[in-house]
This record gives C-alpha cells, sequence and structure tokens, in this order.
C-alpha cells in the first residue's frame, strides 16, 4: 500500500509492516539470526535408537517434536543466565553503566529464568527411562499462563533498545559489548541478540506445538490438551502483541518534540497504534523519520537533545483521513525530489511513500 498526498515524490522505507491502518503483528519485529550451538541433537540421536524399530515413523517425528520443545528451553534457560552473568553482572561491577540503566535495558529478564527452568524441570520428569515421553499437553496446559509475565518484559523492549544504543556511544561500553562479541561464549551474537531471545522464544511456541500436534494421533490421550494449549499460546501471544504495540506506541509519542511549546496534536495524543515508522529520504540523502499512527501521519526529524533521541516535528501532521491509498506495481514510480518541495503547500504534484510489505 502506498499513501499519497498531494505533493512530490519522495520514497520511505519502513521500519515495521503493517496492515492497512490495523496493528501490527508481533511478528513484524525480525527474530535474531541466532547462531546454533554446537551440540544441538536430535531425540533420534540422543537416545537408544534400538527404542525406534518399536515405534512408527509418525511416532518418531512426535518424539523429535517433543524434544525440540525440551531442548529449546535448556538453550533458552543457558543464555538468559549467560547475559546475566557475562554482560550485566561484569557491567554492574566495574561500574561501565549504573544499576539504574541495567535494570532499564535487562528489564525483568532475571524473572524469566524460573519459569523455563521450571517447564524443563516438568518435561524431564514426564521423559520415561528410554528418552520417550507419553504426554505433555497437561503440563503445556498448566505451564502457559505463568507466560503471561512475559507483558512487561516485552513492552519494556523500546525503551531499553534505545538505552542500549545510546549507551554504546560511551567507549568503555562499546569496548565492552566488542571484545565479548569476539569471544567464544557469545556465539557471534551481540547483548541485544541475547535480550531479544525470550520474545523469539514466545513467538516460536504456536509453531512447536503445533508441530507436536501434527504428529500425535487423532485418539490420543494428549489430544484435547494440546488443542487447549495452542489457543492458549495464541491468545497468549496476541494480548502480548497488543501490549507491546501500545508500549510502543507511548514511547515514540513520549520523544515527540512539536514545532509550538504546549501544543499537542489530539489526533496523535489519542493513538494507541503505531502502524509503521521509518526513515524517510530522497536521492540526495536528506532524510526525516515517519511515524504513521492510526489516525494521523507525523513527519519529524531526528534530533539529539540532552544526550537523547528525539523527534521534531517537521510540518504539521497529516491525518489518516487525507491520505489516499493505492496499489502499485514495482517499477511504475520514480524517484527523485527535494524533501522541501515534498513538504511544500503546492496541491498541484503528487507525493508518495513506498511501504514494501
Amino acid at each position: 500500500m502506498v499513501p499519497l498526498y498531494h505533493q512530490r515524490s519522495i520514497s520511505f522505507r519502513n521500519e515495521g509492516r503493517s496492515e492497512t491502518i490495523a496493528p501490527r503483528p508481533w511478528s513484524r519485529q525480525t527474530a535474531p539470526a541466532i547462531t546454533k550451538r554446537c551440540d544441538g541433537k536430535l531425540w533420534s540421536e540422543t537416545f537408544d535408537v534400538g527404542l525406534g524399530h518399536m515405534l512408527s515413523s509418525k511416532d518418531i517425528k512426535r518424539q523429535e517434536a517433543i524434544f525440540e520443545l525440551s531442548q529449546g528451553e535448556q538453550d533458552l534457560v543457558e543464555d538468559l543466565k549467560l547475559a546475566k552473568k557475562a554482560y550485566r553482572d561484569p557491567m554492574l561491577k566495574l561500574s561501565i553503566m549504573t544499576e539504574l540503566e541495567l535494570n532499564q535495558i535487562f528489564g525483568t529478564l532475571d524473572s524469566l529464568i524460573p519459569l523455563h527452568e521450571e517447564l524443563l524441570s516438568r518435561l524431564k520428569d514426564a521423559r520415561k527411562p528410554d528418552g520417550s515421553t507419553d504426554h505433555v499437553g497437561h503440563i503445556l496446559v498448566n505451564w502457559l499462563p505463568c507466560l503471561e509475565r512475559y507483558n512487561s518484559y516485552c513492552s519494556n523492549q523500546v525503551a531499553a533498545k534505545a538505552l542500549l544504543d545510546h549507551k554504546k556511544q560511551d567507549h568503555r561500553v562499546q569496548d565492552f559489548l566488542q571484545r565479548c562479541l569476539e569471544s567464544p561464549f557469545s556465539r557471534k551474537l551481540d547483548l541485544w541478540n541475547f535480550l531479544d531471545i525470550p520474545r523469539s522464544r514466545l513467538v516460536k511456541y504456536p509453531l512447536l506445538l503445533k508441530e507436536i500436534q501434527k504428529h500425535t494421533p487423532n485418539d490420543h490421550p494428549d489430544c484435547q490438551n494440546l488443542d487447549e494449549a495452542i489457543s492458549m499460546i495464541q491468545s497468549i501471544v496476541a494480548a502480548i502483541n497488543t501490549q507491546t504495540g501500545e508500549s510502543e506506541c507511548r514511547y515514540y509519542k513520549e520523544r515527540l518534540l512539536y514545532l509550538e511549546s504546549g501544543r499537542r496534536d489530539l489526533l496523535i495524543d489519542r493513538s494507541r497504534v503505531l502502524s509503521c515508522h521509518g526513515e524517510l529520504k530522497n536521492n540526495r540523502g536528506a532524510k526525516l523519520h515517519v511515524f504513521l499512527f492510526q489516525d494521523i501521519l507525523v513527519i519529524t526529524r531526528a534530533i539529539t537533545h540532552n544526550e537523547q533521541l528525539w523527534y521534531q516535528l517537521y510540518r504539521q501532521p497529516v491525518p489518516v483521513r487525507d491520505l489516499d491509498w493505492k496499489d502499485l506495481q514495482d517499477g511504475e514510480i520514480r524517484l527523485g525530489g527535494s524533501i522541501r518541495g515534498a513538504f511544500s503547500n503546492n496541491e498541484r504534484s503528487e507525493n508518495f511513500m513506498k511501504m514494501n510489505f
């Protein structure tokens, strides 16, 4: 979709995805490219392969899916503990950051560790001596409600990422993080990759559970509980998605600097959804930052004020009702023009912002 309004062509590189003006799915954020561990194994490689002769192909795939769930919990717990031990604790001890700053960046990460240790423990207890597992549905149904605690962690991520990016300007912070990145324990992941692992794991649960369900016979006692667990996790992820989106919207609204002090815009103030935002630039490299809220398009300049990033309004915001939406094929648009001309009052020309979905 491409919004058009009365001026000249400039291109828009969005940092999110939108479905018209609906809330963005949480999965819009690109999951980090996690470097796999060298010790990753399949269920059939970990336990007695002789058992495989007594199981059907479908049964083996079910065991593999359950094992993947369990192994993922093990990896997650190790990564969360590593983030605390290798990053947070040393930076606090060496006074590289203050405790307040670290609390903002790491959020409620500590509280997530025991949640996943509990699920891991239950899955291991359900595993029989031969390595197979008969039932996991009841375990998941009883455990999944605790994931609602992810609300506070995920809602804090926008502010946490902004503070971390700002602190990287400090040479001590940058040097410490670079040394960690070059160390084997990091697996070439930076700190934010580790902090984003819980979010990535959360949005993966529906897929993991559906994979187990896919290989579970319809007459299996686990079937009903798996159906319920899948419904539960989908609702939990959707709720966290909504709350995280609202938190992101609030964060950026609070970072706006208005053209006239004290003069705010009602459509901005009442917005609860930030459909997408990103950098707008012409072919000469001039840049603006644009926010598409649910009811209004806001054009800003990114500025640094008191060592923090703010967004100063560049022109009067444009209500969404004044925008036209058109589907354009690749190659239909000519890029070019000046930002100054694009936001002039000349209504004879047309301005577009291209959003790739």
